[in-house]
């Protein structure tokens, strides 16, 4: 029984859900918005909005704790030197999700995620 679960399954074994959680989460660092379906972006929105949390402040203890995260040094660099000083006065809520229809394929309610 899922009793008081609180993790997204997503479908997908646990190695295949982070993998997933990983990629998402860079690419929506690096392009600021992302198409994705509206089950995957209320996931993945807490795991970017802490990852921007921690970038709040430059230091190596946030480089790291980033590091071990994102797969790529690039997200990294611009977590700690673009969207962390650009929301360091707001205390949260640095990401938006905006519906934009179904999928034709399978009907699915897709949503783009960005940034505020």
């Amino acid at each position: 029984m899922r009793h008081r679960k609180k993790t997204k399954i997503l479908g997908r074994k646990k190695a295949a859900r982070t993998s997933l959680y990983k990629n998402l989460a860079e690419s929506i660092i690096l392009y600021e918005k992302v198409t994705t379906t509206q089950a995957k972006a209320k996931a993945i929105r807490p795991v970017v909005e802490r990852l921007i949390t921690v970038g709040k402040e430059p230091s190596l203890t946030a480089r790291r704790k980033l590091l071990q995260y994102l797969p790529t040094e690039l997200a990294v660099k611009k977590v700690l030197e673009v969207l962390g000083p650009r929301y360091e006065t707001r205390p949260g809520g640095y990401l938006r999700i905006r519906k934009i229809g179904t999928r034709a394929n399978d009907a699915a309610p897709m949503v783009r995620i960005e940034f505020v």
